[in-house]
């Protein structure tokens, strides 16, 4: 089956089996592998990308879903939220092993994106189902309050 989308900016045609996940035609047949696998049921977040601009799980996600859709991923993620995002994140320190935290900047870019001033409880909204093994998901809500600071600025 050939799809047609756009991936970061840039049109893009694949061929993929019906049914095969997102996630793997990104990682294995466009070789953009910051967005990882971790459980391959939707409930860890680490698969996280942008579908139309909707935080979803590519692990889940359908190659066809994405026919004529535009997709980004952590490597063409960009724009006032995800700048705020990267720089919270590195001012407070997030990051312990890593592996959770291309979705959960994926998530916390959506959110701010339709929510600029998150509470708690958006915040916990969106990032439910984001799991991070190292458990930093205090220092990840309080740098998505402080991207939402930076974006005010």
């Amino acid at each position: 089956m050939t799809t047609t989308l756009t991936l970061n900016g840039q049109p893009v045609t694949v061929e993929a089996e019906p049914g095969t996940p997102l996630l793997w035609v990104i990682r294995d047949e466009l070789k953009l592998t910051g967005t990882k696998f971790g459980c391959g049921v939707a409930s860890c977040g680490a698969c996280t990308v942008h579908l139309d601009g909707v935080a979803v799980r590519s692990c889940q996600t359908f190659i066809e879903d994405a026919e004529g859709a535009s997709v980004t991923t952590i490597e063409g993620i960009g724009g006032a939220a995800a700048k705020a995002v990267q720089a919270a994140w590195a001012e407070l320190d997030v990051v312990q092993c890593g592996y959770c935290q291309s979705g959960q900047i994926m998530s916390a870019v959506g959110l701010l994106s339709d929510t600029p001033k998150p509470t708690d409880e958006d915040i916990d909204g969106a990032m439910w189902g984001n799991a991070c093994r190292c458990a930093t998901y205090q220092r990840i809500r309080a740098a998505i309050h402080r991207a939402a600071e930076i974006m005010e600025a």
